[in-house]
């Protein structure tokens, strides 16, 4: 299948496409991630031609619960990285709209005076469902922006709650934002995105709390230390007026020194890869499964199921079989 772009088009389907990203057109770079996001025609192959010219851009990814000031926090950092020449990506992932299955809050709304800078690209995507935080092609319009020549790419997730860690799997740094008076502070999410933390910040740092959740998460990292001997620095935070965000950048250089300095960049590398592999032959054979099965199949399989009348897991042997020969 032959794809086009501006009116191009080549026998080499992705060849427009990589020619005009890698030359900064923005077009290109919308246009491609539309593509890869709502798997139009040809995005499969798109990404493989994207795939050499990926591996480059430093991608850091923040988290935290709902209020935790994660927009403001990803405007701050990119002010810093862009006062410092650094070109960005943007990915704003937002709660979907249960209208529309698209994002509630679009990127016109958030960091509007980036705009104007043809050094960051922004883009909101839907969770369109997904849990985990992220929406299910998310690491495909990462792949998509570390091609494009991007320096960094932010990945800001939903603000879903505890069991937002679908982000380990992508960021080469992670940082878990939480902010003073969250109720049982640390305590109350513990169980979930305080494990996968490289950096902690603590947000708000003014209100009234800072310190006792400071003690809190320095009492959790005594009772259980990581496996690869790294301490998350605890980075304390006003976005709203810019304060403590050098500190913070300073904490990601200082991470990604250390995984250069302990040889773990590679590690933490192929752990990504060994888990989001898993992942896209869990979709892949899931998508073969649902172009096979039709809604009335899939009620009558349901139905003969509830009736006992067949047992589930011979069924999904049969589908998974039948898939695997398409």
């Amino acid at each position: 299948m032959c794809i086009t772009l501006n009116g191009l088009s080549s026998s080499t389907p992705w060849q427009p496409w990589l020619e005009e990203l890698r030359a900064g057109d923005v077009r290109a770079l919308a246009r491609a991630i539309s593509v890869v996001e709502n798997h139009a025609p040809g995005w499969q192959e798109l990404l493989k031609g994207l795939f050499p010219h990926t591996g480059r851009a430093r991608i850091l990814g923040l988290t935290g619960a709902p209020g935790a000031g994660k927009s403001t926090l990803v405007d701050q950092l990119a002010r810093h990285y862009r006062k410092a020449g650094r070109s960005l990506g943007i990915i704003a992932v937002d709660p979907s709209s249960p209208y529309t299955g698209g994002a509630i809050l679009g990127d016109r709304i958030r960091m509007q005076e980036h705009f104007a800078d043809a050094g960051i690209y922004i883009r909101s995507m839907a969770t369109r469902g997904s849990l985990g935080g992220l929406a299910q092609t998310t690491s495909d319009v990462a792949a998509v922006l570390d091609a494009s020549g991007r320096d960094m790419v932010l990945i800001e997730t939903v603000g879903v709650g505890q069991d937002e860690v679908d982000i380990v799997r992508l960021a080469e740094t992670t940082i878990v934002i939480l902010v003073p008076g969250m109720g049982d502070d640390v305590q109350s999410i513990k169980a979930g995105i305080m494990e996968i933390a490289d950096i902690f910040v603590i947000n708000k740092s003014d209100h009234e709390g800072a310190e006792r959740v400071e003690r809190e998460i320095r009492s959790m990292q005594s009772l259980a230390p990581r496996s690869d001997g790294w301490t998350p620095p605890v980075v304390k935070t006003i976005a709203s007026q810019g304060a403590g965000i050098a500190e913070l950048a300073g904490a990601v250089e200082q991470y990604e020194e250390y995984l250069r300095r302990e040889d773990r960049l590679l590690q933490r590398k192929s752990q990504n890869w060994r888990l989001r592999l898993l992942e896209m032959l869990r979709d892949t054979v899931m998508e073969r499964v649902q172009r096979q099965l039709s809604e009335s199949e899939l009620a009558r399989y349901a139905e003969e199921i509830a009736q006992h009348r067949r047992d589930p897991y011979s069924l999904v042997e049969e589908l998974t079989g039948r898939a695997a020969h398409t």
